[in-house]
């Protein structure tokens, strides 16, 4: 008489993914009644001084205009990262092909991506984003046929396109923002914006996925089809509607000598530069860990439906940055962003080094998310006031590359030849996150020492 082993499933509170998106919206539409006049300019009406609607109108039709592209951009990211591992599952690949595809893709990045920074920053955020879109739209184009989507270029120029999301966009907007002349409270305003569309825009692929996947052994992918097609949109608008713009450092040398007095001689520079580059290792090792480490236990999960749960808590955190900034806020920016790094280290230490619940494991990626969400908006606030607009590609992708090393390395000893634990790898991450928020409490002490020695002289 065989033996039948049963199977037991955790299954996520129905009440969480609802509580958290409402919690995220409470946080903006509340958002007007609470904050100071002096956070709206003298063009918005003195009733209203909602992000959404202050400023000059060019200015809002920009801003609509960007969040809308950005928004393509982040379904199909979305799109193409949203199966995971079991994409190359299903393409027949094991743990060490997996492994090395990543490594290499990894790699391209580390070489091409730190390049392609500094030609973003040469030839204009304008340029920049159309050879995004053209990226997106080869990578969408090939993964469109079954035979192709695991294939090495796709990898390759998936994960090139995936590194230039993070700074095209960002630099666009900061130049166009600084051509109209607006006040910096909109520039902050529209980081944390990004941050909420790109969640929202998140949750949005994973639907449209799931209504258009079908089968594999048609040949034809219909939701790669769909990311090209938004790349062919996306392109078009940026051909017609992004302006082009000049950058002061026009030669290669000046570049080079501008770059090094504001970045690497920089101290202040150069602690942004690790902050993001452990908030990002950070990211990707989620991305590669937080699967196995909830189903570890042998336990089954709806892992389809707890991953909505971490995007919306990413949402609840970059909501709730306009809360922490400004004359109002309990702290002041850099207070909150170290705490923000603190708290995120612990949530990961603890996934790291001691067991827990399924349960609490997806609240510490909660947690986790939730200050994602608020530190990317905090960093691109304060390369804002550290680093000129013309070195940002560069110093962006210099940071990604840093990340980028880091992730090359574990994943060839822990995936590749399996000598570093996964819990390592969290750990590690973890503990690159407490590094940061001391060196950011570092840079606030800093800016107050330079402040007091101003006002002495």
């Amino acid at each position: 008489m065989g033996v039948v082993i049963e199977r037991e499933e955790w299954a996520l509170t129905p009440l969480a993914y609802p509580l958290l998106s409402a919690a995220s919206l409470a946080a903006v539409l509340l958002l007007p009644y609470f904050s100071p006049p002096s956070h709206a300019t003298a063009a918005a009406s003195p009733s209203s001084h909602s992000p959404f609607d202050v400023g000059t109108t060019p200015f809002l039709r920009f801003r609509r205009g960007f969040l809308f592209v950005f928004s393509l951009a982040s379904v199909a990211e979305g799109i193409h990262s949203v199966f995971g591992e079991d994409e190359f599952a299903r393409c027949g690949l094991g743990r060490e092909q997996m492994a090395a595809r990543l490594a290499a893709a990894a790699a391209a990045v580390l070489f091409l991506g730190g390049f392609s920074g500094v030609v973003s920053d040469k030839l204009g955020p304008r340029q920049a984003c159309i050879f995004y879109w053209m990226l997106q739209l080869a990578v969408g184009a090939l993964k469109s046929f079954s035979g192709l989507r695991c294939a090495w270029i796709s990898n390759l120029i998936s994960a090139l396109a995936s590194s230039m999301f993070y700074f095209c966009f960002e630099t666009w907007f900061v130049v166009e923002h600084e051509k109209q002349g607006q006040k910096q409270d909109l520039l902050f305003d529209s980081f944390w914006l990004m941050t909420f569309f790109e969640s929202m825009s998140l949750l949005g692929s994973q639907g449209i996925t799931n209504l258009l996947v079908n089968d594999d052994d048609k040949g034809f992918l219909l939701p790669y089809a769909f990311a090209a097609l938004l790349s062919i949109v996306g392109l078009l608008y940026i051909r017609k509607n992004a302006p082009s713009t000049t950058h002061h450092a026009s030669v290669i040398g000046s570049y080079q000598k501008s770059f090094f007095a504001h970045v690497f001689r920089d101290k202040r520079v150069l602690i942004l530069v690790l902050a993001q580059a452990s908030i990002h290792f950070s990211m990707s090792a989620f991305w590669f860990l937080w699967a196995p480490t909830i189903v570890a236990d042998g336990r089954d999960a709806q892992l389809s439906l707890i991953f909505p749960c971490f995007l919306a808590s990413r949402m609840f955190g970059s909501a709730s940055f306009p809360w922490f900034y400004g004359t109002t806020a309990p702290f002041q920016n850099e207070d909150s962003l170290t705490i923000a790094y603190v708290t995120v280290g612990i949530a990961l230490s603890i996934v790291a080094y001691d067991y827990q619940d399924i349960g609490t494991l997806v609240i510490l990626f909660c947690i986790f998310h939730a200050c994602v969400g608020f530190i990317l908006p905090s960093l691109a606030r304060l390369r804002t006031m550290y680093l000129p607009n013309e070195l940002r590609g560069g110093m962006m992708s210099f940071s990604l590359g840093l990340a980028n090393a880091a992730i090359f390395i574990f994943l060839m000893q822990g995936s590749y030849h399996q000598n570093i634990a996964n819990s390592t790898i969290l750990g590690f991450a973890a503990c690159g996150l407490l590094v940061a928020g001391g060196c950011i409490h570092m840079l606030r002490r800093r800016r107050k020492h330079t402040r007091q020695d101003t006002r002495s002289l």
